[in-house]
């Protein structure tokens, strides 16, 4: 009995171990997926400790009010681009027409579905102005607005600014939620601030940082002319592709910054991200509410940031300030007196030691406006009134006429101003557009409707008005209209006076 009760246990031994030995392996054994199965991501790994307990937050360091603030008034903005066959133009020799037929457009390649981007805006009033970038609806055929309810809209391009990579945007809705501007100029390094966008079609993503720099000049802009403005507020917080035209903004909710660059070697974020500061935006904006185009400002000075090489050569004083290392033509400051050496210390109070400090503080005015700067000759401190002017060297406001928006039929065919979109879309400056062309005296051209004329013997044409005083004032001979079609082929065409 004794030695069957041995045998038994002996036998149950062997079998708990030998299930603990084969649990022991499989729990060492590799998972390999099964027929059928996905393998996991072995990047990817669960969480499941979890457990209550209330969140003390230190004071001004609570972000959830501004997040929760900020988040519905930031949209989703898509841009739908069509990808044009590659075609002859339509005035091309009789001896195609005659070999393809009476219907020949040109040779075509095969059409290709529309490409797609994406980026961010900010609601900047209930009634639908929105705010993004420019290079987010650059030449865009078709812009889309998506709130964060979910709402979708098309919007119209109401202007851009390439100088500050500031455009303005309408949507068709009333009730929105909507950013206030906060100062941008009382915003210090090392301030917590909040960027809220969709990096990545990640809709309303928030990330926190602090202001690590402001006035930075990063030469983003330069494809933008000498006209271009760069004064960015840096920050750490992560803003990545899809954040372009999203919201910075401070603990109070309040938009500090229009999210604009990263910087970074693999085109995703490396640590800092740049935002147009709010100063700048809300001009720009009101200018294109107001005239229809940007208003800027000049002081008309070539400038060179002052360093110890700088000091040393030409035995300043100083290691603060901007050198004034030349004029431009018709420039304001110089008419106000100012002379090559002297080094601008400030602008209505306000310290600037970079070109982009000076070109901020300068930007927020308007030509006809004055300002005060500050400056130092020869060690000795001088202060003067400068009356700041536009590009042309005058004071005057250039404002778009409202007439020029009004359609005209002129010689049977109807004209009209082509959109801002349009000319936004084909890096145009102006241009008119025309239709009813068969039924016109413009049918004898061969020009299709839709064509938008730039220019008729060399004249620029940006209203309907333009148009008719062009064709009034020809007296005999031909004319030569060039202009350029929605899909960026450009025409020329011949109209017999």
């Amino acid at each position: 009995m004794k030695t069957k009760q041995f045998m038994l246990g002996l036998m149950l031994s062997a079998m708990v171990g030998g299930g603990v030995a084969v649990g022991g392996y499989k729990l060492l054994e590799e998972d390999k997926p099964v027929n059928g199965q996905q393998a996991p991501n072995t990047n990817v790994r669960y969480t499941s400790a979890m457990r209550t307990s209330d969140v003390v937050v230190p004071e001004g360091l609570n972000f959830v009010t501004s997040a929760e603030l900020v988040t519905p008034a930031v949209v989703h903005v898509t841009t739908e681009y069509k990808v044009q066959a590659s075609r002859m133009p339509s005035n091309v020799h009789p001896f195609f027409r005659d070999f393809f037929g009476d219907d020949f457009e040109g040779y075509q390649r095969p059409q290709q579905g529309p490409a797609m981007g994406s980026g961010s805006g900010v609601i900047i009033a209930s009634n639908g102005y929105v705010v993004t970038n420019n290079h987010v609806i650059d030449r865009a055929d078709k812009i889309q607005v998506i709130l964060d309810d979910k709402r979708t809209y098309e919007a119209t391009l109401v202007g851009t600014d390439p100088n500050t990579d500031i455009a303005l945007l309408k949507i068709n809705a009333d009730n929105l939620p909507a950013l206030r501007y906060g100062n941008s100029d009382n915003v210090k390094v090392g301030e917590w601030v909040l960027a809220v966008g969709n990096p990545f079609n990640l809709n309303s993503t928030v990330t926190a940082g602090i202001v690590s720099a402001k006035g930075r000049n990063v030469g983003i802009l330069q494809g933008a002319g000498n006209m271009s403005v760069e004064s960015f507020i840096q920050t750490d917080a992560a803003v990545n592709p899809g954040n372009s035209g999203g919201a910075l903004v401070n603990l109070n909710g309040d938009l500090i910054g229009i999210n604009t660059a990263i910087a970074s070697q693999t085109g995703s974020f490396a640590g800092y991200s740049f935002a147009v500061p709010s100063s700048i935006v809300s001009k720009v904006v009101d200018d294109l509410l107001k005239y229809g185009e940007v208003q800027r400002a000049l002081l008309g000075v070539q400038m060179q940031e002052v360093n110890a090489e700088l000091a040393k050569e030409k035995n300043l004083k100083t290691l603060n300030g901007v050198y004034v290392a030349g004029f431009s033509e018709s420039s304001a400051a110089k008419t106000a007196g100012l002379q090559e050496g002297d080094v601008i210390t400030q602008i209505n109070g306000v310290k600037v030691n970079t070109s982009a400090q000076l070109q901020e503080q300068v930007t927020r005015y308007r030509p006809g406006d004055k300002i005060k700067v500050a400056f130092l000759r020869g060690g000795s401190e001088k202060n003067i009134n400068v009356t700041l002017r536009n590009a042309s060297g005058s004071t005057e406001i250039v404002k778009r006429d409202p007439n020029s928006t009004k359609a005209m039929t002129i010689d049977g065919a109807k004209f009209e101003a082509a959109s801002k979109q349009e000319l936004n879309k084909l890096d145009i400056t102006g241009g008119v557009k025309i239709s009813g062309v068969e039924e016109s005296a413009f049918a004898e051209t061969g020009m299709k409707d839709g064509f938008i004329i730039t220019s008729i013997d060399k004249k620029p044409t940006n209203a309907p008005q333009d148009v008719d005083k062009v064709l009034k004032s020809t007296r005999r001979g031909g004319l030569l209209i060039e202009g350029v079609y929605p899909d960026g082929r450009r025409a020329y065409y011949a109209l017999g006076r």
